[in-house]
């Protein structure tokens, strides 16, 4: 095994979910070379943790560090990868984070049960936060089956200016994954002409720049029903029918909320999506190479 600076941070609780997201994180970790981080977080605030004696934290520390340790060997055998593992204490998303921007990590990929309300498994209650403080692309996966690798990119694109971020990134993935076909998809609500045909422009525009850097692709047009979370529902629908392996989002702030919340349309779509969410934050980066700009 090679030692490399790419690294994969995979937060962990032993459940179900937390592990079928270790498991999709192999084919990503070999596709960029990349060392996988395991994360376990030990919750030390509320009523409960203040009756622990020291010696049961440390206890609980010992126990934890060894099913980890157990877990990181029989992954790295698995994978032939390299495997580290880490224990962090405090609150789960800000360690996430935390220890994303300590260990320079290139991506985080973790298991969501898609209901915020969850308190029972980190994972569930913690997700939308990761997505929303991370600087680095987050993949949230909420189905138990695991996917082999990634055929078909689902792209929805609409006005924003983040297009040209989306459609850089989309080229990445595909030519990583030995060229998955990206499948750029608008939703539209509105019959004004001028919205028409200026995402039919926009379309057109990024079909012909994909397959100008030789990557296939689809463009549609999905009319789309006005009424609560009826885009994340179209997107979602689509994705399904194309055979999806991976949904595109960036996570553009509500303007009046910008400290305490992503975008509607993307937490609905990370919450019921069955298919595994990348989450890109929009941003500008110096280093371009991970995001290639193609514009």
């Amino acid at each position: 095994m090679i030692q490399s600076t790419n690294k994969i941070l995979v937060p962990i609780d032993f459940s179900k979910l937390s592990l079928t997201a270790l498991e999709q994180s192999y084919n990503l970790a070999k596709k960029y070379h990349a060392e996988i981080t395991l994360l376990y977080i030990i919750e030390d605030h509320g009523m409960i943790a203040k009756l622990f004696s020291q010696k049961q934290h440390e206890d609980l520390r010992q126990n934890v560090q060894n099913d980890l340790d157990e877990l990181a060997r029989e992954t790295a055998k698995k994978s032939n990868l390299v495997v580290n593992s880490l224990i962090g204490r405090g609150s789960v998303y800000e360690q996430i984070i935390e220890v994303s921007q300590l260990i320079n990590a290139t991506m985080i990929i973790m298991g969501t049960t898609g209901d915020s309300t969850v308190k029972k498994k980190f994972i569930g209650s913690n997700a939308l936060r990761v997505v929303r403080e991370s600087h680095i692309p987050v993949i949230t996966i909420k189905a138990e089956e695991h996917r082999k690798g990634i055929q078909n990119i689902v792209l929805p694109l609409d006005l924003s200016k983040e297009t040209r971020e989306k459609i850089g990134m989309a080229i990445h993935l595909s030519k990583l994954f030995n060229g998955a076909v990206v499948r750029v998809v608008s939703v539209l609500f509105t019959s004004d002409e001028f919205v028409v045909n200026r995402l039919t422009r926009q379309l057109g525009q990024a079909k012909a720049f994909l397959e100008k850097e030789g990557v296939e692709c689809s463009a549609e047009i999905v009319k789309g029903v006005k009424g609560e979370d009826s885009l994340a529902q179209n997107i979602l629908e689509y994705a399904e029918k194309v055979d999806g392996d991976l949904i595109m989002i960036m996570t553009q702030q509500e303007l009046e909320f910008t400290k305490y919340f992503i975008g509607s349309s993307a937490q609905e779509i990370i919450n019921h999506s069955s298919i595994p969410v990348l989450s890109i934050r929009p941003m500008h980066r110096k280093d371009m190479t991970l995001f290639p700009n193609p514009y």
